[in-house]
């Protein structure tokens, strides 16, 4: 997972073939965190997919995505990252493919699984990928910034994109429309991309690891979801919580044994990083969540069309777009302390007047007004916490951080929305529907405001690992460079 370029590496600068490939790689897997959303009320009434059905199709993908993804970067270093790249482009794309032709929920709900642990094989390449290709800055910055910027639009996109193909062609292209994609890329990918040989020898997978950490996800986000039909004390709550525990303390287990652990322990020894991934899991919860319910609101509420409902949520997208530009300033003159504890403020004050939202509501005043605002502070915090997540360990583990912060914020996505599905309740008419949204909504500014407590207790910028000066190399330590990260 080679995250971190080689700022002293030059050479001929490359073609932007690869640039592109990666470009259009990481459009996709961003992408299906989104598209699906706005296509939910029509998948539910095709495929006759309860509440907790319509959940996991979003969280199938969540889960395995997050699962996976550190296992995924680690083959990429050990196998090569065109083999793998091409690997999980070819199960990504046959996944989407047996997603559009599901007759029903299961089927559907398992060929998002199988997207997912194809994107955990696909994402972490593209951005190694330009590391490894471009060895001028001056290139390599460009390719960067135009990763980054696809991150950014594709998850903007998704919402549009969903609605226009929902109420044009239907929810099935919602899937469909990955497979041409895929297919180009991957012909062009095995034609242009450059080896890049893998370092197996002596080195190892921890499959073990990653299997033990999804079953405990899996299973956290099943039991949780069953919570709202069934007590605590009963075994498809209480019981498959408890084995989540089990498996989750077995991966620790695993971790601090084995030779080569998917996720070394000693990581967590930097505070910063610590709360910054706490940052992320409450980001993911909260970002996957909003887009969840508001799409529901508006669909099965307010009787918006998909098309309708995918332009009603784009202020809320371009609001963390543009929040996340304007942040950048603030982060570089005062670190990531004060900026995210900001954030987290406006996110609460969003998810606040979101939640006071009715059934007969107004698309300005219970749509634009707090979707803005909410956009605005989940912009903000999204580049402090990719500083904090990633900043403070050793340069060695910079991918590792990386990684990490990107499956915690996967985590938080599929977790959090079992737990806020489940104070929502299974509820139908208007007036329930939309109650029950907004006791979730409540519950997840509640989880806002946390974060935004907990930002406070992270290193002040000059105890923080802030990119260093000339001199900063003798601490051995470096943070990743901060990329842009996906609005979803």
């Amino acid at each position: 997972m080679n995250a971190v370029p080689s700022a002293g590496r030059s050479g001929p600068t490359p073609g932007w073939t690869v640039a592109v490939v990666a470009c259009a790689a990481q459009f996709m897997v961003v992408l299906d965190t989104t598209i699906v959303n706005v296509a939910l009320p029509s998948m539910r009434e095709d495929l006759g997919l309860g509440a907790g059905g319509q959940q996991w199709v979003v969280n199938a993908y969540l889960l395995a995505f997050a699962g996976f993804l550190m296992l995924g970067g680690r083959a990429a270093d050990l196998f090569g990252r065109r083999r793998m790249f091409t690997a999980g482009l070819v199960l990504f794309t046959a996944a989407s493919l047996l997603g559009g032709l599901a007759t029903g929920g299961g089927l559907l709900i398992a060929a998002r699984t199988l997207q997912g642990l194809g994107a955990a094989f696909l994402a972490p390449a593209p951005l190694a990928l330009i590391n490894a290709t471009y060895g001028d800055l001056q290139a390599r910055t460009k390719a960067l910034a135009a990763w980054g910027a696809t991150a950014t639009a594709a998850g903007s996109c998704g919402i549009l994109l969903g609605g226009v193909l929902t109420d044009t062609l239907g929810w099935r292209w919602v899937l469909f429309v990955n497979v041409p994609i895929g297919a180009v890329l991957v012909a062009v990918a095995l034609r242009t991309l450059p080896a890049f040989p893998g370092q197996a020898r002596g080195r190892a997978l921890d499959v073990t690891g990653a299997v033990l950490v999804t079953a405990a996800l899996a299973c956290a986000s099943y039991g949780l979801s069953e919570l709202e039909s069934h007590p605590f004390a009963a075994p498809l709550t209480g019981g498959i919580l408890a084995v989540a525990v089990v498996l989750l303390v077995a991966f620790v287990l695993v971790e601090a044994r084995t030779a080569q652990p998917l996720m070394p322990l000693r990581i967590f020894t930097s505070r910063s990083l610590v709360l910054g991934n706490a940052a992320a899991l409450v980001i993911g919860a909260v970002t996957t969540s909003v887009m969840f319910f508001l799409t529901l609101y508006l669909q099965r509420v307010l009787g918006y069309t998909p098309l309708r409902a995918g332009l009603a949520m784009l202020p809320l997208t371009l609001a963390i777009a543009v929040a996340s530009l304007l942040v950048r300033r603030l982060v570089q003159a005062m670190g990531p302390r004060v900026p995210l504890a900001l954030g987290w403020a406006l996110t609460a004050g969003g998810l606040l007047w979101q939640s006071r939202f009715s059934p007969d509501g107004s698309f300005g005043v219970d749509v634009l007004g707090p979707g803005v605002l909410l956009g605005l502070g989940l912009g903000a915090v999204v580049l402090p916490m990719t500083a904090a997540a990633t900043s403070g360990v050793a340069a060695q583990d910079a991918g590792l951080a990386s990684a990490l912060m990107n499956t915690a914020r996967q985590m938080g996505g599929g977790l959090g929305l079992a737990v806020l599905s489940a104070v929502a309740g299974t509820a139908t008419g208007a007036a329930a529907l939309t109650h029950g949204y907004a006791d979730a909504l409540l519950v997840a500014t509640v989880l806002a405001l946390a974060a935004g407590v907990l930002a406070l207790f992270m290193p002040r910028p000059a105890a923080a690992a802030a990119p260093p000066a000339a001199g900063g190399k003798e601490s051995g330590q470096r943070p990743a460079p901060v990329a842009a990260e996906p609005s979803e």
